[in-house]
């Protein structure tokens, strides 16, 4: 016998009729219910392997929700409860007692302001990058508007000093920190361009500098917890806007995508004196 006919004969075999019948009332079951009737308990143990981070987000979830709606809320005349503040009652108190010491290390956090600063500059300036900047401009932007929309009271036992950045004892907004978000997306930067060392010299300032802010009352936690989340934000804003420039038709039907600003500007004069010429 054939082999062609053999397997004619297996398909048409009522066992396999009947299996295949079988799979797709299956089939045909599981669409009508929903996802999770669906899943067995090796399914879900599966799932918390697979992504255990969403899953101890949800514990957080519910672990918060019980927090919150349990916890005392602070009375409109009291000072906000602050646990980054009650954590540096100890160098606060020192700092009260030290007013010299205050300015000087005012004055090292106004060096690292000026730290910041000076690399993002550096990166558009000197090396053509432009992300950084930016980054910076969209944050500090962000910040301008937020601050204005909502001015926080300014914290009990605040210790102002006039080697403080902005140097002057001038006002400022509270929400967010931008020393935290300017020196955050300063490190990023770092980072893309493998500068690794620089990068982790900055995070450990970031963090001096976060404490001493605590200590000296000049921002809430949440202030530098924001300032933190708006570096990586605004940066990755700048990320998405020059690719989107990358990637817009100059002229006819010659396409730019040059990351660096200063070739960017070199190319567009190529192609306009092509055109002319043309």
């Amino acid at each position: 016998m054939s082999n062609s006919k053999l397997r004619s004969r297996r398909r048409n075999s009522p066992t396999r009729t009947e299996e295949t019948q079988q799979v797709e009332k299956t089939k045909n079951s599981n669409k009508a219910l929903p996802a999770f009737a669906t899943l067995s308990v090796a399914d879900v143990v599966g799932l918390v392997k697979r992504h255990p981070a969403p899953f101890a987000f949800l514990m957080c979830l519910l672990f918060f929700m019980g927090v919150e709606y349990t916890i005392p809320m602070v009375p409109s005349a009291s000072q906000p409860l602050d646990l980054g503040f009650l954590m540096t009652r100890p160098l606060h108190a020192v700092l009260v007692d030290s007013p010299n010491l205050n300015s000087v290390l005012a004055a090292l956090n106004t060096v690292f302001v000026a730290m910041q600063s000076t690399y993002i500059l550096w990166c558009l300036l000197v090396e053509g990058r432009p992300r950084a900047t930016i980054a910076a401009l969209f944050m500090f932007t962000c910040r301008g508007i937020l601050g204005t929309s909502t001015q926080l009271p300014l914290p009990d036992g605040f210790l102002g000093s006039g080697m403080d950045f902005p140097v002057g004892n001038v006002s400022f907004f509270l929400f967010y920190s931008g020393h935290v978000a300017g020196s955050m997306i300063a490190s990023l930067d770092m980072r893309r361009m493998e500068r690794y060392k620089m990068a982790w010299g900055f995070d450990i300032l970031n963090v001096l500098q976060a404490v001493r802010l605590l200590a000296s009352r000049g921002h809430y936690t949440i202030d530098l917890a924001t300032g933190l989340g708006a570096g990586f934000l605004f940066d990755t804003f700048a990320g998405w806007y020059l690719d989107s420039k990358n990637k817009q038709k100059i002229g006819y039907t010659t396409i730019v995508k040059e990351p660096l600003f200063c070739q960017c500007n070199g190319k567009l004069q190529q192609i306009q004196q092509t055109v002319a010429a043309a």
